[in-house]
């Protein structure tokens, strides 16, 4: 069967995208994307292996665009500034691109996918960059993204699922859990 004309593997990707973005990664399938690209599923195996292949582009993407916006809100920060910017930037993302940061997160069945690994490496290298003025062995430094991590995740976890429903500024919130972080951090690291 021929491809239809104007659709390829990134234009099935965006759709992926869009559609786990309002709709939940959940409730993403291949008759669903087919039918928002209008088109039969079998056509959607021109470009795609099947949903788990799907999955694993829409982790990866999600990945990438995370560590760009993070890369992108540190420019010209440095130390507790570029740290707190990119905590602020990890939980923007998953507040605006919610069924992308939930392929990110979920639980995948190909943990020995290189281009996944190396998306995930990008992620953390970035983050132990942040982390060089503090000082720390390389062992502190990788508890410290596990933390940071941990410490985001959670916040945009929590607020995705509707959890922060009292009338408290998220974003005050946020920052003053990255803050405290922060202020360990310096203990922990001398400064």
């Amino acid at each position: 069967m021929a491809a239809r004309p104007g659709l390829d593997p990134e234009a099935v990707l965006q759709a992926a995208i869009a559609l786990a973005d309002r709709e939940g990664l959940a409730q993403l399938s291949l008759a669903s994307l087919a039918a928002a690209l209008n088109v039969k599923t079998p056509s959607l195996y021109n470009h795609i292996k099947g949903l788990p292949d799907l999955k694993r582009q829409l982790s990866r993407r999600g990945l990438i665009l995370v560590k760009d916006a993070m890369v992108e809100t540190v420019i010209g920060k440095s130390e507790d500034a570029a740290l707190l910017a990119a905590g602020l930037a990890y939980v923007g993302f998953a507040r605006k691109q919610p069924g992308l940061y939930e392929a990110v997160t979920a639980p995948l069945t190909d943990y020995e996918d290189p281009e996944l690994q190396d998306a995930g490496a990008q992620v953390v290298s970035f983050l132990l960059k942040l982390l060089a003025p503090y000082g720390l062995s390389e062992e502190d430094a990788l508890h410290v993204v596990r933390g940071f991590r941990s410490l985001v995740h959670g916040f945009a976890s929590l607020e995705g699922q509707n959890g922060f429903r009292m009338g408290l500024d998220r974003d005050e919130s946020l920052r003053r859990l990255l803050q405290t972080y922060l202020l360990g951090l310096r203990a922990g690291s001398g400064k």
